[in-house]
Parts: C-alpha cells; structure tokens; sequence
C-alpha cells in the first residue's frame, strides 16, 4: 500500500473524546494540513446560537445531512482539499459512512479508527472541562450511545459502523507515546512516515 495520488488524506473517527485531537496534533507536526467535518457544523451552529449544547450539535448535524445527503460533510471538505494546494491532510470528525465514501473519492484516502474504551472516555471528558462536557455521566454515557449509531437514522451519527470501515485502527487506551507509535507506523504502512 503505496500512496499514488497526488494528495494524501488520512481521515479520522471515533468515539468523542478517544484521542482524534492528539491524532491530529501529531499528523499536524508531520506537515499535514487540517480540515474537519465537524468544523461545518459549529459555523452552521453559530449561526443559530454561539453556545449550543452538544445534543444540539448532533442535531445540526444530522439536519445537515437530511438536507444535503448523508455524505454531505464529506463532500463539502473533499471539495476544500481537493482546491487547497497543500498535498497532504488530516480529515476529523467523520461520523458516517457516506462521508467516507465521499472522501474516498479525493483518492488517496485512509481511514483511522481511534478505539478507546468508555470509562477512560468517561474520565477524559470530566478532567478536559469544556462546556459541552460539562453534564452528568448519564448525559455524557447517552451522548456517546448516539454519537456511536444507537436509535439515529442512517443519515445521522454512525461512529460504530464508520468504525467497521476503518483501514487502520489504533488503540488509544494507553500512553500518549503509545497513541504516537502507532499512528507513526500507519504512516510507514501507507508510505509516508518520513516526509
């Protein structure tokens, strides 16, 4: 598996708080450029009300994609990579299979699952603080179970079965350094870890 294409786009999915953020640090450093799905949808989100919840969020989201297809997210930033003239990306916040097979279409695409284990979640999201964090565990165990497919539409939030596509899939239950190995050598699977 050798990149041919002209650009190289690793897109990234997970659960919330799995690690996707250190992944794109770490991509970052490598001179890879950024876009996120996600990034749509607070601009369509601000537009409404600056401080929306993060139900509200995955609400916005998924009338995004009712509206302009479920891939819709996926089209609109394989549009903005394919225009930039950077060569390289890392693409988050992907929550649904038809953006992965919007994406795929750019060529040149990997898909990187970041797996990590409830609890530690659980833990991540109470000692990073942010606002749309700040909700009981029951709140944050029922947004996860949505995030991850459970009683949404095919057009909604589908992590689990955006997961089950994933070309590599890395485990982030440990250290930082261990999170960075393992992208490191994703990146020497597909050709490009010493760019």
């Amino acid at each position: 598996m050798t990149v041919t294409a002209q650009k190289l786009c690793i897109g990234l999915t997970g659960r919330m708080a799995s690690g996707k953020g250190e992944a794109v640090r770490f991509l970052q450093e490598r001179g890879f450029a950024y876009a996120s799905l996600s990034d749509i949808v607070r601009r369509e989100a601000a537009r409404e009300n600056p401080d929306v919840s993060r139900a509200r969020m995955q609400d916005i989201g998924n009338r995004l994609r009712a509206e302009g297809g479920a891939g819709v997210l996926g089209r609109l930033v394989r549009e903005q990579v394919l225009a930039a003239a950077e060569p390289r990306w890392v693409i988050d916040g992907i929550r649904n299979p038809a953006e992965v097979l919007e994406l795929k279409k750019a060529g040149g695409f990997y898909l990187v699952g970041i797996d990590c284990d409830v609890p530690i979640i659980l833990a991540r999201m109470k000692r990073r603080g942010r606002a749309c964090d700040a909700v009981d565990e029951n709140e944050l165990r029922a947004a996860l179970e949505r995030e991850w497919g459970s009683r949404e539409p095919a057009g909604g939030q589908q992590v689990g079965p955006t997961m089950a596509m994933a070309d590599f899939t890395v485990s982030n239950n440990g250290t930082l350094a261990g999170l960075r190995a393992q992208l490191e050598a994703v990146l020497a699977k597909i050709g490009a870890g010493h760019e």
